[in-house]
């Protein structure tokens, strides 16, 4: 029986929004084989080291723009200094630029916050796929979502034998993720982490 093409799987499972996280073993070279939980909404973007950010207050052009986080987190910013937005949403970064405003230097500010570019969380996608590279990360991304970017295996690839190196507390791990059979509908997606390295490997079959 004919199947359709991988990737034809995985454009409709990345835009269902495939989110559960496949279970991890402590050990090197553990298996994927029960994932139970759920991941984060897509949308709750955090800021960290190397991302930009727009500013508009409103009626305040000098202090409106775009601002870069720095490696430790901060940003600097007209009469506030130094403030903390690393691990800070959008949303979250316009409050605290808001209450420092209002702390004296402008009567009821009105601050909006976009994130431009996203320098800080990438996932590196490796061997037998289409297009390898280094693609931003967005909370929730899962493994279907990665290869897809790196628009699908290539005919050599050993779709079930896809190793993510991750790095937990130092150490790292190896997680073989079954990505054909997540593709089938046989086992649940795998969630990536910030700085995971998804390899595919060649098949010799």
């Amino acid at each position: 029986m004919t199947r359709a093409p991988l990737l034809v799987v995985f454009l409709a499972l990345a835009s269902a929004g495939c989110t559960t996280r496949g279970a991890v073993a402590p050990g090197a070279g553990a298996s994927v084989s029960a994932p139970t939980a759920t991941g984060p909404s897509i949308g709750a973007q955090t800021l960290g080291s190397g991302d930009v950010f727009e500013v508009r207050v409103v009626g305040e052009e000098d202090l409106s723009g775009a601002y870069r986080v720095s490696s430790d987190g901060t940003v600097a910013f007209p009469f506030c200094g130094r403030v903390d937005v690393g691990g800070k949403t959008a949303p979250e970064t316009s409050e605290a630029l808001t209450s420092c405003l209002a702390a004296g230097y402008i009567k009821n500010p009105q601050v909006t916050v976009f994130i431009k570019e996203r320098n800080s969380k990438k996932v590196f996608v490796f061997g037998e796929v289409s297009k390898p590279g280094t693609f931003a990360y967005e909370d929730g991304m899962n493994i279907v979502q990665a290869i897809t970017l790196a628009e699908g295996f290539s005919k050599l690839a050993a779709r079930n034998s896809v190793v993510v190196s991750r790095t937990v507390d130092g150490k790292e791990q190896r997680i073989k993720v079954p990505v054909d059979d997540i593709g089938m509908g046989k086992q649940a997606n795998f969630l990536l982490q910030p700085g995971d390295i998804v390899y595919v490997p060649e098949s010799f079959f």
